[in-house]
């Protein structure tokens, strides 16, 4: 009789010890939402969006389809210059290659506004032959060669952090063939930084 006894209270024993240590695999449920893992969690309103840490649902990128273009800046003073009359978002959607039949006149046309008197500029180019360089907004990129917005010969091969590129514009539009032309329309009158640019990126100076 003291045996059975003992062989119950044993197996009520283990058994209770079998219910203690027994473990669900939902305690490993992550609570902090992931927005990447492809899993509704943590405080998500749906699968990887919504809640305090990700993107709210519905403003999901979707990058399907066909897409318009709505800027086109390859030089933005130039787009800033000669695209306010009135053809500035139009000249944002063209495809480059239809720039220069779609814009130069009009490029043109405004150059003689802001300067009348044009004959030729300090590249000795003719205001039709400025303006057709002009009117086609595209930065071109060569792995040799001088890089300047610039430099008295070359211009537009691209941009240095120490050019001017406003004093630069004026002085194409308004200096005339030797750059004398308008003496007090071809700078902006700000100088260039007073401390030397960061080797590292952004490769921004400090304020000054």
């Amino acid at each position: 009789m003291k045996t059975l006894k003992y062989i119950t209270l044993f197996a009520a024993i283990s058994t209770s010890l079998l219910f203690v240590q027994c473990k669900d695999d939902d305690d490993n449920v992550i609570t902090q939402e992931t927005c990447t893992d492809g899993i509704l969690n943590g405080e998500e309103t749906d699968v990887d969006c919504g809640g305090p840490d990700c993107a709210p649902c519905g403003q999901v990128l979707d990058f399907s389809g066909t897409y318009m273009q709505e800027d086109q800046m390859g030089r933005p003073g130039i787009n800033t210059v000669f695209g306010t009359t009135g053809f500035k978002d139009a000249f944002n959607v063209t495809v480059p290659s239809q720039m220069q039949a779609d814009f130069q006149t009009k490029f043109q046309d405004k150059l003689l506004a802001l300067n009348a008197g044009y004959t030729t500029n300090a590249l000795g180019l003719t205001a039709q032959e400025f303006t057709t360089v002009l009117s086609n907004d595209v930065l071109w990129v060569a792995k040799s060669g001088i890089t300047t917005y610039f430099n008295g010969t070359e211009i537009l091969t691209g941009r240095t952090l120490s050019d001017d590129v406003i004093d630069v514009s004026l002085l194409l539009i308004f200096g005339g063939p030797d750059g004398s032309e308008n003496p007090g329309l071809t700078s902006d009158g700000v100088p260039s930084n007073d401390v030397a640019f960061s080797s590292s990126f952004p490769y921004l100076a400090g304020p000054f």
